[in-house]
């Protein structure tokens, strides 16, 4: 008789039971760690350390204010000593880039203004960014007539070319210097920056803590500083990098049109002025100075593009 191949049967109280999940629960908990969201500010610099545009454009900046912070490493050559009996020579191991026509030497020229440049753009745009940004958060955060009297001054200030306005009171004072540049440069300078702090702190006071805030009985000041200016700021920031570019641009402006800085200052502006007349003879009078300025201007709004790109989830998501 033929013996049974079929396999026995197992008993009808075993069942087969599918595996269970091994992960291990830290390695649930890390996943959940590392996936958790990210602040606004920690999102951004997650995003601009991975951007080549913004490490390009910090290395150049980094080397620009380098340059304005010690001038001597570059050249011991006194900017503002010129021999005329040693005018227009060409590069040499004594003058790297040669002289102008008055004798200075181009280098330290070059390197010195550097200084000049970076002082007057950083303060300008730390006096536009406190003034227009203090304006623009009263103005939307307070509203009503107050809001609409800022918006009409700030229409008033918006038709006035800055270079123009900055021409007008520079005639008038007569004689300028750094400060006063500053000055000038930062009642013309503030308007972009107020409506733009303006149109954040609108948006941002409808938000959720800070009815919660004002519902809890906080006073309005503790809300505006508290709340309010640090979730609208960042627009503002993107706002004043781009702008230390254009304000360098506005005193080469003013100084090559001469009523800037005074003759006696070391200024990219009054380099590229001088260097007209000798255009056709010696362009490198005018080469150096004026790829400084571009370079420099350069970084800056490159910078500004970075930050605004991390800073908008917008951009993010783009």
């Amino acid at each position: 008789m033929p013996s049974d191949t079929r396999s026995p049967r197992r008993p009808r109280s075993e069942h087969w039971v599918a595996p269970l999940d091994e992960t291990p629960l830290q390695a649930v908990d890390a996943a959940d760690t590392s996936s958790s969201p990210r602040s606004l500010w920690a999102e951004a610099a997650h995003n601009l350390v991975r951007n080549p545009v913004f490490i390009l454009s910090a290395l150049l900046i980094l080397f620009v204010l380098f340059v304005a912070a010690f001038p001597g490493v570059f050249t011991d050559q006194d900017p503002r000593y010129g021999n005329i009996t040693q005018g227009s020579k060409p590069p040499s191991a004594e003058h790297v880039f040669g002289t102008t026509v008055q004798g200075y030497d181009i280098l330290a020229r070059t390197v010195w203004g550097t200084r000049t440049s970076v002082l007057i753009g950083f303060f300008t745009m730390i006096g536009s960014t406190l003034l227009g940004g203090t304006i623009g958060a009263l103005a939307g955060y307070i509203g009503g007539w107050f809001d609409e009297l800022i918006s009409r001054v700030t229409d008033v200030f918006f038709a006035i070319p800055m270079i123009l306005g900055a021409i007008v009171i520079a005639t008038r004072l007569g004689h300028m210097n750094m400060w006063t540049v500053v000055l000038v440069l930062s009642v013309f300078g503030w308007t972009n920056v107020a409506r733009i702090m303006r149109g954040s702190v609108i948006s941002t006071k409808s938000q959720d803590f800070v009815t919660a805030s004002t519902a809890l009985g906080a006073a309005k000041g503790s809300v505006l500083l508290k709340h309010v200016i640090p979730n609208a700021i960042a627009p503002v920031i993107v706002t004043a990098t781009v702008n230390l570019g254009v304000f360098i641009v506005a005193e080469a402006t003013l100084s090559f049109l001469g009523v800037g800085l005074p003759t006696s200052a070391v200024s990219w502006g009054r380099d590229i002025s001088a260097a007209q007349n000798a255009l056709r003879t010696q362009p490198m009078m005018l080469f150096y100075p004026s790829m400084a300025l571009a370079i420099t201007v350069l970084s800056f709004i490159m910078l500004g593009d970075a930050v605004r790109d991390a800073l908008d989830p917008k951009a993010r998501k783009r």
